[in-house]
């Protein structure tokens, strides 16, 4: 009889997919009918239904949902995943098994399509989930106070609603490769799962082949262009950046993320090396061997040697240890592939400041404007809770002070290419409006040709008090209200921190002084608009 050959855990297939063509290579190489070599083939066992539900913002959290419920349907799961803005609690308390993975919106929010979820189950009307046994994977970012703290209530409510834990909830940083993996094997094993093959435990192929750039395989882009665009007199410096995606096969919508993995600024790695007492030469053991340059310039974040350099004499190792693994930036993408096809424009405030009388840049923003580059390391993350009206007649309201310009800039050219209708209202802000208007041509072309019906700016800087967008939106309340009655879209771009929460309150008084609403009727308004997905917010 010939060997029979099988596929490697490698190759890109399913668990379902690996049984059924190792089936039959076995079918082809051996005495037997491949049919009979595959029907001899056990199937996994039924190990009953599995529930993940994701709360997310920009999609990190949905992504490992639906892959770990793919994993787990590969061995034996009726597996399934959903939003927590389709869920409810009754949903949750029939479950029998369910499993939470939520991110954390800004320092300590629940993402806005878990925020619904959430005010059904923290109060006293909430079901009884004593038939639950549930687990959280909790997504965030230690740079923030509240870390993982959307998480960490779901992981007590559930426990205070006498849900019980299957596998204790695991805390993620931004590098959540490794620990939610982790996780993702403790609760298999938790559920009784010590037989399954190595399949269950892979990321199951993307669609498209084996060579799809990713994330984990970022396409080696060029930047094509790189203009400022403040004028003279500005405080700040923005840039808009063009890349060419020729070759790629990477395709974007508006709405999406482009994520850039940098390298750090030669000149510092040379800085801490020399404190250091090192060439660059010497090898560090815990990455495979390389080089200390290269481990410096391309692997670890650097940001702990921001206040202080390390003392010479320290060894390689030592020096590394301590530092996060460095992490792809996202930015908003700024264009509209319909407009510019085979490119994608971004919008990028660069970073540059002082330390202790040493000048520092933002790692991805000065990677970007400063260096001349033989490749931008890219991939395009997907955000689709983020997006243009699908109906061409819907009006849309967008506030994106600063920055938070740049996908609106995509949904205008966006909509224009396809001949949308609906009215379009912009509220734009910055801090000088001679200097620091981003973009002010194209939105005047706009405006004069009636594709922009308003536009709504305010500049902090032009007058003795300071004046925000959510200020117009206040001063503007009633045709604001009128345009969400029409069923406009409302869509927020921007800081996380402070401008979000402004806004969203500002927007609550509208609904209240115009609806006529309770503060309770209002934020249930407001939930309501999330639910629908009318009320949208790319914040960071």
């Amino acid at each position: 009889m010939a060997m029979i050959p099988s596929l490697p855990h490698s190759a890109p297939f399913s668990g379902e997919q690996r049984l059924w063509i190792n089936g039959y290579l076995a079918g082809l190489f051996s005495d037997r009918p491949a049919d009979a070599v595959v029907a001899a083939t056990p199937p996994p066992p039924d190990r009953g239904p599995l529930l993940f539900l994701w709360g997310s913002q920009t999609g990190g959290a949905q992504k490992l949902a639906k892959t770990f419920a793919k994993r787990s349907s590969a061995g034996g799961f009726q597996s399934r995943a959903i939003g927590l803005d389709e869920a409810s609690p009754e949903i949750l308390a029939a479950a029998g098994r369910a499993v939470i993975v939520t991110s954390t919106y800004g320092d300590g929010e629940m993402p806005d399509n878990a925020q619904g979820f959430w005010n059904q189950i923290k109060d006293g009307s909430a079901p009884t989930m004593g038939k639950l046994e549930f687990s959280v994977l909790a997504l965030g970012d230690t740079n923030y106070v509240r870390f993982c703290e959307a998480g960490k209530l779901f992981d007590q409510r559930l426990e205070e609603l006498g849900a019980r834990r299957i596998h204790p909830r695991v805390d993620c940083d931004v590098d959540f490769e490794k620990r939610s993996t982790e996780w993702f094997e403790g609760l298999l094993k938790a559920l009784g799962v010590d037989d399954a093959s190595p399949a269950v435990f892979e990321e199951p192929a993307s669609e498209g082949t084996a060579l799809a750039y990713s994330r984990e395989r970022p396409f080696p882009a060029v930047v094509v262009g790189n203009r400022l665009l403040n004028r003279p007199g500005s405080a700040k410096e923005v840039r808009h950046i063009e890349i060419a995606l020729a070759g790629s096969g990477l395709d974007y919508e508006v709405g999406d993320a482009l994520g850039v993995m940098p390298s750090n600024c030669p000149e510092f790695v040379s800085e801490i090396l020399m404190a250091a007492g090192l060439r660059g030469s010497e090898a560090v053991g815990s990455h495979e061997g390389l080089p200390v340059r290269h481990v410096l310039q391309d692997r670890v974040d650097l940001a702990p040697f921001l206040r202080a350099l390390p003392e010479a004499g320290t060894p390689p190792d030592d020096l590394v240890k301590p530092l996060r693994k460095l992490q792809p930036r996202l930015y908003s993408i700024s264009s509209s592939p319909k407009a510019h096809p085979g490119e994608v424009h971004l919008t990028v405030g660069i970073v540059r400041y002082e330390i202790d009388g040493r000048l520092r840049k933002g790692v991805c923003s000065t990677f970007l404007s400063d260096r001349s580059h033989s490749s931008v390391p890219v991939f395009i993350h997907s955000s689709p809770g983020f997006r243009p009206p699908a109906q061409l007649d819907t009006p849309m309201i967008m506030v994106g002070p600063g920055t938070g310009i740049a996908p609106f800039r995509a949904f205008l050219e966006e909509r224009r290419a396809v001949g949308a209708k609906g009215k379009n209202w912009l509220f734009f802000g910055d801090q000088k409006a001679q200097c620091d208007f981003l973009y002010q041509d194209e939105l005047d072309t706009l405006q004069r040709d009636g594709f922009l019906h308003r536009l709504d700016t305010a500049f902090s800087r032009d007058q003795e008090h300071k004046v925000y967008v959510q200020h117009h939106m206040l001063e503007n309340s009633a045709e604001l209200w009128a345009w969400l009655e029409e069923g406009a879209h409302f869509y927020v771009c921007g800081d996380a921190s402070r401008m979000a929460r402004d806004v969203d309150s500002a927007l609550q008084q509208v609904v209240e002084r115009e609806g006529g609403l309770t503060p309770e009727a209002a934020s249930a308004y407001l939930t309501a608009l999330k639910t629908q997905n009318r009320y949208q917010r790319d914040v960071y």
